[in-house]
């Protein structure tokens, strides 16, 4: 008999979606109606989740009694992905009028989240694809134009255009704008310098190619609204934690 699932298996997330619900999930509704002081917001993908909270206090109290929570099904937190960190609309005057730094940035679900400010001076959350991933995506890019390199040009074309079109599909969050063109501008330096390596007489120019990348390489652009925007349309105007 094995348990569990491979780390990666296409099951994994439908597991974890379907016992979390029942170990997390219900539990940190109780729990919010119970003990909060404040509000509560969750969000959660499969095994990985965060956790907001109006009051500090309700998160010391919260991350405790996960802790516990988690013991009595023999799991556990990941010691480096979990901590407790000021964040939000008002953390960086808070901060400041403490002393202290600037807040801390966090990493989820791809994206790099950080405090920012909009040139009115108003908060602004801003998100940014985590730099470790962007280069592991352009990595297996270059890797899989290696093999691709004396397929038709059109072919490499269409490709890579699907590459891209789903990168940008994910990642094309409002505050990203500038990643995904040094995305597009990398993939292109990539098919470049594949496509010079196909024969030592090469007539592949910057002219030539930038033609082949505004044919078959899609331009970025915003695809997905601002978090307000989608928390406002899911919850219909109403709090969803009280």
């Amino acid at each position: 008999m094995t348990w569990g699932a491979p780390q990666g298996a296409t099951i994994s997330p439908l597991l974890s979606n379907v016992y979390l619900h029942y170990v997390l999930d219900l539990w940190v509704q109780q729990w919010r109606k119970q003990k909060a002081r404040g509000d509560v917001v969750v969000v959660r993908f499969a095994d990985d989740f965060l956790v907001g909270f109006q009051h500090e206090m309700d998160a010391v109290l919260f991350l405790n009694e996960l802790r516990e929570r988690l013991q009595t099904f023999a799991l556990e937190l990941h010691p480096e992905k979990t901590r407790v960190l000021e964040f939000g609309r008002f953390a960086t005057k808070d901060r400041a009028r403490r002393g202290a730094r600037k807040p801390e940035t966090f990493n989820f679900l791809g994206f790099t989240h950080i405090c920012a400010k909009t040139r009115a001076g108003n908060f602004l959350l801003t998100r940014h694809t985590i730099k470790s991933r962007m280069r592991a995506t352009l990595g297996a890019v270059k890797a899989a134009l290696a093999h691709r390199r004396h397929q038709p040009i059109p072919q490499q074309g269409r490709w890579l255009g699907q590459v891209v079109r789903g990168y940008f599909a994910y990642h094309a969050v409002p505050t990203n704008i500038r990643t995904l063109e040094a995305f597009r501008t990398q993939v292109t330096n990539a098919w470049l310098h594949s496509l010079r390596r196909r024969s030592q007489r090469h007539r592949m120019t910057w002219e030539r190619t930038a033609s082949l990348v505004d044919r078959w390489l899609p331009r970025p652009r915003i695809q997905h609204p601002w978090p307000e925007q989608r928390f406002r349309g899911r919850t219909q105007g109403k709090s969803p934690v009280r």
